[in-house]
């Protein structure tokens, strides 16, 4: 096997990452030397959907959103994992089905036990 043709396979990653870079990097610096710098009471103060702001934004609030939100994340990459598997099932054979059933299995598990400690449960405590 010729490693330069493997090299050479991913040259449009490495010119697409360069490529990708360069435009943050030089966006962000044009952006700092080209925006106008005019501070004042009014740009600083908070804005959220045109309506005035109501008390302190540091309130604490409910762990609960929290915890929704990386249940979310954490169910969503499973996803994400059975995207390629599903695009390759046929390749894959038995072996593949068997991990992924294991896979799955995993999942439900880790499922099981976050609906076990009530962490789903909206309710009044």
């Amino acid at each position: 096997m010729d490693t330069t043709s493997n090299t050479m396979e991913y040259l449009p990653i490495a010119i697409t990452a360069i490529v990708a870079g360069g435009f943050v990097t030089l966006t962000m610096v044009a952006s700092h030397f080209v925006i106008p710098k005019r501070k004042s009471a009014l740009k600083y103060e908070v804005f959220e959907c045109g309506i005035p702001s109501q008390g302190n934004a540091r309130s604490p609030f409910s762990i609960k959103y929290f915890l929704a939100a990386i249940l979310f994340v954490l169910f969503d990459v499973e996803v994400i994992f059975m995207y390629p598997w599903a695009v390759d099932f046929r390749h894959l054979g038995t072996t593949g089905f068997i991990e992924m059933i294991s896979y799955m299995a995993v999942m439900l598990l880790g499922f099981a036990y976050v609906i076990q400690k009530g962490a789903l449960n909206w309710g009044k405590e």
